[in-house]
């Protein structure tokens, strides 16, 4: 124990052993689906299925350990959710490429993250960004948390003539997410340690004897990851289309990235009075490394976590979160049948809970200038319509610019904005 206290000062940030364990566990079974969902969308490609599901678990297990140890934030990583789907749907069947030299394209990418995280200028652009931006940035992550979980559960659904529609609520999977999420708030009032975690564990429970939920088994032998292992292809690397893909993919993660760990830092507490976010350095170095193993392992983009909202809502506060969330992903290399008996109702629910957590963000807006609340509302609507947090953060920088210019309030851009509301509007030309 005193080792874990002299790498995590658990007494200097007021928490214990067992609420960061418990902070763990609940991040990690609001993000377990990536197991199954990370391989399944790039096993579309021609990947293995079986061995990206290993790569997922081992790139999540060193990224969490890199965060954790490194930066000492209670930040989860694993492959990311929009930048699995560029990689398989944009990279590989829109321009052509192989999945082996997409690969290539997100080591590229992660070299080039990793060389503007150890210079000033990745500290200074996320430091840069506005208040209101981050407020906003927060928000709107967390509504686009929520839309994730409303389809997840069931509780949202297409609809052709008004995109969106409200599910059966006849249904048993909606009637148990309702119920997971009722349960949430009567044991977060309560005050009950560990409310998401034993939400989601009686409704899953309950889905197990109504037959909603299936019992997937309890071990399975380890897969190989040989047919994704260091299978980069870097034939096309004079291409100018492919150099195109990789500042792309290095710019979605970027956004992605710069708005998890903003959102994340004011949810713990790391965002100075000035808004600077304390120990960035150290936390984007960790996220930038971890892209670039989990290319050689054979994943897409591994990054920062949104879902690491729910631990800190369990009272994580420091680097053991993360290494614990590590530990359970290493754990599902054995266990993985178990892993997925999780129904996507009750993880669905959990989202949309931590979702209301992080919409709190909106009410620090400046809501007497309109060149404040409007960018920053734009990108919390932007994110879930559109399925993106990089376009929604995006737009907020165009139209920030735009709305301080017509106001005649240009003193009160940075460098920084104007460089980052540039990259944006080349990013949607480019597009």
């Amino acid at each position: 124990m005193e080792l874990i206290e002299s790498l995590f000062k658990l007494k200097d940030h007021k928490t214990s052993f067992k609420k960061e364990i418990l902070a763990g566990l609940a991040t990690f079974l609001t993000m377990a689906y990536i197991m199954v969902v990370n391989p399944a969308i790039l096993s579309e490609t021609g990947m293995d299925f079986n061995s990206v599901f290993v790569a997922t678990i081992l790139a999540s297990f060193v990224a969490c350990m890199l965060m954790g140890l490194l930066a000492n934030w209670p930040v989860a990583l694993a492959p990311g959710m929009g930048l699995n789907a560029f990689f398989t749907y944009a990279v590989v069947f829109g321009m052509g490429f192989t999945w082996q030299q997409a690969l290539a394209a997100v080591l590229c990418s992660g070299v080039l993250f990793l060389v503007i995280s150890i210079s000033p200028l990745r500290s200074y652009l996320i430091n840069a960004i506005p208040k209101s931006l981050k407020f906003g940035i927060g928000a709107g992550i967390g509504l686009f948390l929520a839309i994730i979980g409303l389809k997840g559960a069931g509780i949202v659904v297409d609809n052709p003539a008004t995109l969106v529609g409200l599910g059966d609520l006849k249904s048993p999977t909606v009637i148990l997410a309702l119920l997971t999420f009722i349960l949430m708030i009567a044991l977060d009032k309560l005050k009950v340690p560990g409310a998401i975690v034993l939400s989601i564990l009686a409704t899953t429970i309950i889905g197990l004897f109504i037959g909603v939920a299936q019992f997937q088994g309890i071990v399975a032998p380890i897969p190989s990851m040989s047919p994704t292992f260091m299978q980069l292809d870097f034939s096309a690397l004079g291409s100018s289309l492919f150099l195109i893909v990789i500042f792309t993919i290095l710019f979605v993660d970027f956004f992605d990235t710069a708005g998890t760990l903003t959102s994340v830092a004011n949810l713990s507490g790391k965002i100075d009075k000035d808004g600077k976010v304390e120990n960035i350095d150290k936390a984007v170095f960790s996220d930038s490394i971890a892209t670039i193993i989990g290319s050689i392992f054979g994943t897409s983009n591994t990054t920062s976590y949104i879902e690491s909202g729910a631990g800190i809502k369990e009272g994580g506060k420091t680097g053991l979160v993360a290494v614990a969330v590590g530990v359970f992903f290493l754990l599902c290399l054995f266990l993985a049948p178990l892993a997925k008996t999780i129904p996507p109702y009750a993880t669905g629910a959990a989202l949309v809970f931590i979702a209301t957590y992080f919409c709190k963000n909106l009410v620090n807006i400046d809501w007497d200038d309109i060149s404040e609340y409007s960018p920053a509302l734009l990108a919390a609507f932007i994110m879930p319509l559109t399925y993106s947090i990089s376009n929604g953060i995006a737009l907020a920088f165009i139209v920030y610019v735009i709305a301080k210019a017509i106001s005649g309030k240009m003193s009160d851009l940075n460098p920084a904005v104007l460089i980052i509301a540039g990259a944006s509007l080349l990013h949607f030309m480019l597009g």
